[in-house]
């Protein structure tokens, strides 16, 4: 498999690893969006949003990881956004399901 994400899991690309559960890690964006820019992804290889609700348990553990992201990050009282891109239409660009953790400057509504 050519995932980008399962090579950071595995250890065959660095990243700066933020937070390491048994089922997913967190690291920061290559590109961040805020100053605070953080993806928690499975370990395990799920395409996307609409694959990984077949695993209900994965994606609470994704949630609650994003949750301590914020927290570790100092963005969690002052307000921080958790978003999923599914599909290309909506700028997913690595299929490796990944919830993207941004705080840190006010975050408009609606999104770009």
């Amino acid at each position: 498999m050519d995932c980008l994400f399962c090579k950071i899991i595995s250890g065959e690309v660095p990243a700066e690893v933020v937070r390491e559960g048994e089922r997913t890690l967190a690291f920061r964006d290559i590109n961040p969006q805020a100053p605070v820019h953080v993806l928690v992804v499975p370990k395990d290889h799920h395409p996307n949003f609409a694959a990984l609700s077949a695993d209900p348990e994965v994606l609470a553990e994704l949630a609650a990881e994003a949750g301590r992201v914020a927290e570790d990050e100092g963005v969690a009282e002052s307000g921080y956004r958790v978003i999923f891109n599914t599909g290309a239409g909506a700028g997913q660009t690595v299929f490796h399901v990944h919830a993207h953790v941004l705080g840190g400057r006010g975050l408009n509504w609606p999104p770009g």
